[in-house]
């Protein structure tokens, strides 16, 4: 939907934190906005701050561009007088957000009461108020048989067990399988979405222990929140080896115990899809523009992006994401790194994997007595001594990866050790300086995340190979990130996380 004047808002908990930021965003696009909350006072200062912020879209409006009711979410009779109200003023309901919500502030295992101010009071407001008000803003859009949208405020929690607060992130669990369940809806035109936010600055986060704060690495700000950010909706998301090293944690600082609280890690590398919604200040962007993006969290439905990080393509094809990633990886190493130059001989290993397809491309394919001048490294162990010794003179080898030391090639005969889940283990190379002296030669390290050149341009035209195996829909990516360490691949591995895009062919 696109946000336009004279659209209606309904919003819980519109008094303080997110509710109050989205209630005064929707209010600089012309939004007409219910501020429903509990605390009148609170209530009644945000909607004189959004009639002022409607007032240049509305001059002269016969009736008040934001009103506020008090509701108790927990109230059926309340809630249903709430929404009434807003269909009386505003005629429909175009959006509603569900952003009421409390912590449980009696800790779990000391809670000798009966529940009734504390945990059930926590799981009315936070899963059956979200309940109530969701039921009866889709009969109200039914009725109207007009397109409308619902968020409802989960959280971080609600993906990942929250140990402190095990009834908030029950609520929260709630909410996001609910709202999931609800996705039939789109086919009526009613969208029903949620947004798992971590820990962000506001009142209800200021109460969590500053020591839960720093291992989360932080507050989210509300600006973060609301503005400045694209959602991306992911249609084809690349695998690559270095995910099992990302969800176990080893690309993380800190004890087992701090890397652990930070879960849920938003796995995914690289993702391709199509711009869902832009937030304020985002300027050279708009919904519905086809685009890439290389950061965490593309394995997912939608993800939520810094608007610099988003890269516009032609198409949201799986070659794009083969491009990105390991295409960059393999053009940067070879020509910043590796220092490619016209005669030289290269020697690529896992060459029919995501990024060695694309370096085996520009190298020549015969054996030299005397050595190879570049060797492309990425499966690491026996492997790397092996390429390491058939180094020449000024030699220089880029190592991208040790795939070898993550997980076990059953159909290749290396003894590799299974790593499970900690990601890869660090190996000893006894002389390697050594070696390094007596023929200078230069070994670089490159990662398969090269923020820094993302912004540079290809300078090859490259034939692009993707796996045919099919990966369809979130569900498959951990089969996916098997397969691609089954060493049974032959191009770049691929999901598809929209499964309505799984049939269309590539023109790439």
């Amino acid at each position: 939907m696109k946000l336009k004047p004279g659209l209606s808002a309904f919003i819980t908990g519109g008094a303080s934190g997110i509710g109050r930021a989205l209630c005064i965003a929707l209010a600089q696009k012309g939004i007409f906005v219910t501020v429903v909350d509990f605390s009148e006072d609170k209530g009644k200062e945000v909607v004189s701050i959004l009639l002022k912020e409607n007032l240049k879209f509305h001059p002269g409006l016969k009736y008040p561009s934001s009103i506020f009711v008090k509701c108790d979410v927990t109230n059926k009779e309340q809630v249903a007088a709430a929404f009434e109200k807003h269909v009386e003023v505003y005629g429909g309901l175009d959006i509603c957000i569900n952003s009421a919500g409390i912590l449980s502030f009696v800790p779990f295992h000391m809670d000798e009461t009966d529940g009734s101010r504390s945990w059930r009071h926590a799981i009315n407001v936070n899963l059956v108020g979200v309940i109530d008000c969701t039921h009866r803003a889709i009969k109200i859009m039914e009725a109207a048989k007009k397109p409308g949208v619902i968020i409802n405020m989960g959280s971080a929690a609600g993906l990942y067990p929250m140990i402190t607060d095990p009834i908030y992130s029950s609520t929260k669990g709630g909410v996001v399988m609910f709202t999931r369940a609800l996705a039939p809806y789109k086919r009526k035109g009613i969208r029903v979405n949620v947004i798992c936010p971590e820990i962000v600055r506001m009142d209800m986060g200021e109460t969590t222990e500053s020591r839960y704060i720093d291992i989360m690495g932080g507050y989210i700000s509300m600006n973060t929140m609301i503005q400045g950010h694209v959602l991306l909706k992911i249609i084809y998301a690349g695998v690559n080896a270095s995910d099992v090293n990302f969800s176990s944690g080893s690309y993380f600082s800190g004890s087992k115990k701090e890397i652990s609280s930070r879960l849920p890690f938003d796995a995914g590398f690289e993702g391709v899809g199509l711009v869902a919604a832009v937030g304020d200040g985002v300027k050279n962007l708009k919904v519905g523009t086809l685009a890439a993006v290389m950061t965490f969290g593309s394995y997912a439905e939608f993800s939520l992006v810094p608007a610099t990080y988003i890269l516009p393509v032609a198409r949201p094809d799986p070659e794009v994401v083969a491009m990105l990633t390991s295409g960059l990886t393999a053009s940067i190493a070879l020509e910043k790194l590796a220092q490619m130059e016209f005669g030289k001989t290269v020697l690529v290993t896992a060459a029919a994997g995501g990024t060695g397809q694309f370096v085996v491309q520009q190298v020549l394919k015969k054996e030299f007595p005397k050595g190879v001048d570049i060797v492309y490294e990425s499966v690491g162990g026996d492997m790397f001594d092996t390429c390491f010794n058939a180094l020449a003179v000024y030699g220089r080898m880029v190592i991208i990866g040790m795939i070898s030391q993550v997980k076990p090639f059953s159909d290749i005969a290396y003894a590799f050790q299974y790593q499970g889940e900690n990601g890869w283990k660090p190996r000893n190379y006894i002389g390697l300086c050594e070696k390094l002296l007596t023929k200078s030669q230069t070994m670089a390290f490159a990662g398969f995340f090269l923020v820094q050149f993302i912004r540079c341009s290809f300078v090859y035209t490259y034939l692009v190979a993707i796996d045919p195996k099919s990966f369809v829909g979130v569900q498959s990516v951990a089969d996916a990130v098997e397969y691609l360490h089954s060493g049974k691949s032959v191009g770049k591995v691929v999901v598809c996380i929209d499964p309505s895009f799984s049939q269309q062919t590539a023109k790439l």
